[in-house]
Parts: C-alpha cells; sequence; structure tokens
C-alpha cells in the first residue's frame, strides 16, 4: 500500500456493486465502501477519504483492472458536472442496472416480484433534455459569470461550456447565457434560467432578482431572437412570469401519433425526454388496454399527457391534478382538441378525507402518474373503484415498491408486469411502468 500527501493509505480493492446513486460498491475490513468513478468488475487503487459509522467514501485514484462496460464518457465536463452521473458505463449496462434496482426495491420493500418483466423503453442517449434548470452565477472572484448545473456533491456552480444531453439546439447554451448575463447590468442578480422547449418554440425564463433596464432588455431580446428563442422573466414566484412580447406562439408538443396537441406554459411540468414520452404513452395505453365503454380514473394528470391519449380510446376519462392552473391548462388542451368524454378535478390527492364526489364513482381502469412521494393515500379507494386493471408511472422505485406492496397485500391485485423507462440516460433516475390486475 502506498500513503497519499495526507498520511492515508491508498488501497487496492475490487469492486463488488453499483449503488442507488452510481457510485462502485467495494469493502475494506468488512465495511462498505463508496467509490465514485468506479464501476462492477473493476480492481482499482482507493484512498479513503471519509469514515462514516456505517460505511466510507473513497476517493478513485486508479482503475487497475477496467470493466468491460466502461466506456469513455462524451462530455468534456464529466466528473466535476453534477448533471450526469454514469456516462463512464455502457448504456445497456446502465440500463440493466437500473433494472436490478427496480425489481431488488420490489423485492425488499414490497415483498413483491412481477410475473414479468417488461424490456425497457429506450430513446435517444444523447440530446434528449427539452426541460432544464440552469443555475447562472457571477463568481467576483473570476469577473465573470459561470452557466450550468451544480458540481457533483458539491454547492458550486460548475463551469460549463456545453451540454451533451440537452436538446442540439442547446448544446453550446451554458457558455452563451454566460456571455449575455456577463454583457448585462444586473449580471449578478440572474440567478438561474428556465429552458423549455415544444416541438415548434423553444423558451427561456430569466429568473430575474432584478428588474432589467431598458438596455438590458434589449440584449434579452436580441438574444431571442438570435436564437429564435422566447424570453419570459420571472421576477419572483411562478406566478411572475412574464413574456417579453405579447406575440410569442403557445409551446406545445404532439402525441398520440400526432392526433392530439398539448400546450403548455414555459414552467410547466413536461416529461424531459420527448421521445420515452411518446413511447410511455403507447406502452401505458397499450398495458390499460381501455376499452370504448370503459370509465377510466387518471390521477396526477397533470396537462393531460396520458388523460387525452385516454379519451380517444375510453367510454370516459376523470383526470385528477393537484395544481389548479395545470387542471385549467388540461380542460383547455381537452377543448382545443375537441375531446368531449374527459372531465378534470382539482383535488390535493395526498388528502384523501377532502377527496371529492369523483372519488365515489367507479373506474374499469386507473392509472397513476405521481411524483416521488408516490400515490400511498389514494390506495384505499382501489376498494371502492374496483378496477380491472392498474398501471403505474413511477419516478421513485422506493415509492413504487412500497405501494406496490400495499396493493398487493391490501388490496387483492397482482403485480403483473414492471419495467424500467431510459428518460433520463447516464443519470441514475429510475423511471418504471407497472401493471396490476386482480388476484384470481
Amino acid at each position: 500500500m502506498a500513503a497519499d500527501l495526507n498520511g492515508r493509505a491508498a488501497e487496492e480493492v475490487e469492486i463488488l456493486d453499483l449503488s442507488h446513486d452510481g457510485r462502485g460498491v467495494a469493502r475494506i475490513g468488512g465495511k462498505a465502501v463508496f467509490v465514485d468513478g468506479a464501476l462492477p468488475g473493476e480492481r482499482v487503487r482507493v484512498r479513503v477519504a471519509k469514515r462514516r459509522r456505517q460505511f466510507d467514501e473513497a476517493v478513485l485514484e486508479q482503475v487497475l483492472v477496467p470493466s468491460a462496460q466502461r466506456v469513455a464518457p462524451r462530455c468534456a465536463h464529466f466528473g466535476v458536472c453534477g448533471g450526469c452521473s454514469l456516462q463512464h458505463l455502457d448504456p445497456a449496462a446502465q440500463l440493466a442496472a437500473k433494472e436490478r434496482q427496480l425489481l431488488e426495491n420490489l423485492e425488499r420493500i414490497g415483498a413483491v416480484a412481477p410475473r414479468t418483466v417488461f424490456a425497457p423503453l429506450r430513446g435517444p442517449q444523447w440530446a434528449y433534455r427539452r426541460r432544464a434548470r440552469l443555475g447562472v452565477k457571477y463568481v467576483h472572484k473570476k469577473g465573470r459569470v459561470l452557466a450550468g448545473f451544480r458540481e457533483r456533491d458539491k454547492p458550486y456552480l460548475a463551469d460549463l461550456r456545453s451540454c451533451e444531453v440537452l436538446e442540439a439546439r442547446f448544446r453550446d447554451l451554458p457558455a452563451e447565457l454566460a456571455a449575455l448575463v456577463q454583457s448585462l447590468g444586473i449580471r449578478d442578480r440572474v440567478p438561474q434560467v428556465e429552458v423549455a422547449a415544444g416541438d415548434r418554440a423553444a423558451a427561456l425564463v430569466f429568473r430575474v432578482m432584478q428588474p432589467p433596464d431598458a438596455a438590458d432588455l434589449e440584449k434579452l431580446e436580441a438574444f431571442g431572437a438570435a436564437h429564435d428563442l422566447q424570453i419570459h422573466l420571472q421576477t419572483g414566484g411562478l406566478d411572475t412570469v412574464r413574456p417579453l412580447r405579447a406575440d410569442y406562439p403557445a409551446l406545445a408538443y404532439d402525441l398520440d401519433g400526432g392526433a392530439l396537441s398539448l400546450e403548455f406554459g414555459p414552467v410547466d411540468f413536461i416529461q424531459v425526454n420527448r421521445e420515452v414520452n411518446l413511447a410511455m404513452i403507447d406502452a401505458a395505453m397499450g398495458l390499460l388496454a381501455p376499452e370504448a365503454t370503459d370509465s377510466v380514473l387518471d390521477l396526477f394528470c397533470g396537462l393531460g399527457n396520458f388523460t387525452l391519449p385516454v379519451s380517444r380510446r375510453a367510454g370516459q376519462v376523470v383526470g385528477v391534478e393537484g395544481d389548479a392552473g395545470l387542471v385549467a391548462k388540461a380542460r383547455a388542451n381537452a377543448v382545443r382538441n375537441a375531446v368531449g368524454n374527459a372531465r378534470f378535478f382539482t383535488e390535493n390527492l395526498f388528502e384523501p378525507k377532502a377527496f371529492g364526489r369523483w372519488s365515489e364513482e367507479r373506474y374499469d381502469r386507473v392509472l397513476l402518474d405521481p411524483p416521488r412521494a408516490g400515490a400511498v393515500e389514494c390506495l384505499p379507494r382501489m376498494a371502492h373503484w374496483r378496477p380491472r386493471r392498474v398501471v403505474y408511472i413511477s419516478c421513485h422505485p422506493g415509492s413504487l415498491a412500497r405501494d406496490a406492496g400495499i396493493l398487493v397485500r391490501d388490496q387483492g391485485f397482482e403485480l403483473i408486469g414492471a419495467g424500467v423507462m431510459d428518460m433520463f440516460p447516464h443519470t441514475t433516475h429510475v423511471e418504471s411502468i407497472a401493471v396490476f390486475e386482480p388476484a384470481v
């Protein structure tokens, strides 16, 4: 063993596994050690940097025997920027690791296993992000503006020049935004910029702590015109977002083979990966299998991403969402697409005692698309709704596993199938889809 400059010994270890946050897992003296940048099957030299009661954290000094699944990261900022953590792992191996995590969570937390493991839903590996929030900071010591994502495991902003996972038109946006904000009189009063792209138009939302003057407004508008981007300003909460011009076309994306179009605002939630969202909708419709006489319930419906496609296949659909602004836009999207068999309700789905009359109806199919917290508060109502099929879209395997266990153990369902979706390539985010039917 060789000692480093701090006197701590460097050790050679075998990497046994990949943690849920993408770090290699080794053991030294029987104690787990997490190694950022190491992959399963590798022999590496590490230096323990932090000692904790249950585990240690180590710095990777050298890969002695690389994994066959190790690849060269495409992004020049990989390892510093916290936006991606798995670019050094082959994409197929990334998905396999996420599938293992999903199945392990289902077994460990929910004590369930799917009858079928679905093949992963895939999309583009690069240039896939149509929504992002970029930090911006004027660093006085450097005398310049930085724009991008946070550094990995640090509060500092990474000094990015480009981003390989943003849509192609935004690849060089970090450097372009830094130069633009550098030229503004309020360069130290712009903490973030949100990116939102529809199929035919895109927007930037500048969070400003001080209203820009006429000269700054002119620069912002010129930047938008040069890059074919709508420019919006946000002076406070989300309700303060305003466009620089009143004649911007609506942001929208097509779905269901182009039969539908959903309009959205520049800070509204939409799925970040266009191609995987389309594949996910197709998969959900196939698994939900609504019939022409069915009544379908879509919980956490947002803008109607699933509700409107369901409306084209079912007799009627009810969409429920806690954000009143999104519900209003979902209703407007239904009208715009000439959908007459969809009803929408604003409801806090985490407070079941306050559920309205919609919850007293019966439904043949139920679709759930909750946030990370899951949908545990809604599950007791399944006994009343008695759906013949439940499709659950999840952005967190732990909450899905917990809810799956409740559906199987307490509500009499069987987990028919589950699988992962590659919504966020090169990150550790695990998106998945699961299907339940009443146990026979």
